[in-house]
């Protein structure tokens, strides 16, 4: 005994709607890039933080004197500060070079992480 053919289905497709065409002004695309926003530039990030003397391990990613203004920015600080003294190795320096780590005297309190960025 022989099994009914089962016949498929056509489900026909129906063509897409056409999008209506906005009255107006065409847009103009600009071909020159657009210029960078001025603002503080990052200079570097806080590693440690000694509570008792207030003095913030920073990580410089570029070179930073003595009595440059910074602003410290995380996710619970944000202040603007005058960088008073650097010391690496427990001796002074006027300027710090980028990629070590140089003991800095800030005014408040940081936490590991905040970003230091250089006020211009």
């Amino acid at each position: 005994m022989k099994k009914p053919v089962r016949k498929k289905r056509i489900i026909k497709k129906r063509p897409a709607a056409k999008k209506a065409k906005k009255a107006g002004k065409k847009m103009r695309v600009s071909k020159t890039p657009k210029k960078p926003v001025k603002g503080p530039k990052p200079c570097g990030w806080v590693t440690h933080y000694y509570n008792g003397i207030g003095v913030a391990i920073i990580k410089f990613s570029k070179p930073v004197r003595v009595g440059t203004k910074v602003r410290v920015l995380g996710a619970t600080t944000d202040f603007k500060a005058k960088i008073g003294s650097m010391q690496y190795d427990h001796k002074d320096i006027p300027k710090a070079v980028k990629g070590k780590q140089i003991g800095v005297k800030l005014g408040k309190r940081v936490r590991e992480g905040d970003e230091i960025f250089e006020i211009v």
